[in-house]
Order: structure tokens, then sequence, then C-alpha cells
């Protein structure tokens, strides 16, 4: 499995007024863009083919592409309609091949971005043990090494175990994108279909092994920074 599917078309509200002329992904950390980071972790997994979903700004991102020379397509996402819309956008980029797919403000360690490379029928999304409060989070409900729902902030979360939004995906998710609706805030959600498969027996969980970097807000850069100047890039 050499592709992945980098979503990257929101317009970084929480990041204002750092994104007022920057996609959030190219938000400088440490005198590189964010993107850089995610993209070097991802071709150290394994990775090659990368499509990047984008839709704010999408010329500057086309011009950090051609500069680094990535192999990359850039997707244009026209609407903000939700990380089902965004994903439905590369079904021709990834065809009937399996693929994975990440935020591009979310950085995985390159130990997490293997263990994900499964080339089986099942579908995969990686979760996080955390302790405390998790009712804002979306809180995966396994059984087994199965996972048949991932429910949105619930009240009574099912389990300690929050999505963190890297997951694997086959070519069966283009009819669960399909037949999913528009969620209570006006958007399609990856993770309905991912638990339309679950119900049906196809989606494993995976429990993160390494890191997992969040550039949510502006409040979240110095953390990230500290974080990635202990790693090698």
């Amino acid at each position: 499995m050499t592709k992945a599917v980098i979503m990257a078309a929101g317009k970084g509200t929480r990041m204002l007024p750092l994104t007022e002329n920057t996609p959030k992904v190219l938000i400088e950390i440490n005198g590189k863009p964010f993107l850089y980071y995610v993209i070097e972790n991802l071709k150290k997994a394994g990775f090659d083919e990368f499509g990047i979903i984008a839709g704010y700004l999408k010329e500057k991102i086309e011009d950090f592409i051609k500069t680094n020379n990535i192999n990359a397509k850039i997707i244009e996402q026209k609407e903000q309609l939700g990380t089902g819309h965004a994903v439905m956008q590369a079904k021709d980029f990834c065809k009937d091949e399996n693929f994975i797919v990440l935020g591009g403000d979310n950085l995985f360690s390159v130990e997490d971005l293997k263990a994900i490379n499964n080339q089986d029928e099942f579908c995969y999304a990686v979760g996080k043990e955390m302790p405390g409060d998790i009712s804002k989070y979306g809180v995966f409900r396994i059984q087994g090494d199965k996972l048949l729902e991932i429910a949105e902030k619930p009240e009574i979360p099912p389990s300690n175990i929050i999505n963190i939004g890297l997951y694997k995906f086959t070519p069966e998710i283009w009819q669960a994108l399909d037949k999913i609706e528009l969620s209570p805030r006006g958007e399609y959600e990856v993770t309905d279909a991912i638990t339309l498969l679950g119900k049906q027996g196809k989606v494993k969980a995976l429990k993160l092994k390494n890191y997992w970097l969040d550039l949510g807000s502006k409040e979240d850069i110095p953390k990230v920074e500290e974080e990635i100047r202990k790693l090698e890039f």
C-alpha cells in the first residue's frame, strides 16, 4: 500500500490570524511547514503517492508541492461538507486500491503509520487510550479487535479509546460513503461510513503505539514545536 490521502481543505479558523494568508497545514513549525513533517513521516513509513485534499488557498499548497518536488496530486474540495465528503473527492485518485487517510494537521509516528499499512480485507482506525472526561471526542466501541462504532461526543463513553483520525480503507469505503447522510452539524462524516462498515464486521481497531501531535489551535504550537525538536527530521 503506497497511497495516502491527506485532508487539508479547511480554513483553520482556530489558527487565525495565522491562517489569514496561509493554509493551516503550511503554518511554520520550527522553520518548516507542518505538512513537511507529515509527508516526511509518511515517506519513511513506505508511502510515496499522496492525494492532498485542498480547498482554502490551495494554490499555496500546490506551490509547496512543486517547490519540494513531492509526488502529490492536489484534489480540490470546492465545498467544505465534512470529512466524508473530503475522502469521497479522492475516489479517482485511489480507484480500487487500499489507502490510508489522515488530517494534514496531525503528525503520526513512523511506527504507527507502518502499523496501519495492512494489505488485508479490513478497514482500520487508530485510537488512543485517554484518561478522564472524553465526552468531547469520538469514542470507539470495540469487541475484541473489531471496531463496531465510533460514537461522537457520547454522554456515556463506550470505552476510553478516542478516535484520532488515522484510517486505512479498502474500496468498500466508497459504497459506505454513498450511503451516509448529513450529520446534525450539516456535514458528511467519515466516521459514519466507518460505523456502517463496523456493524458489518469489516473494521478493526488499532491502539496508538507511539506519538500523535495535533496542530489544532494556536495554543498547540509551542508544545508541537517542542515535541518535533525531539524527533529526527
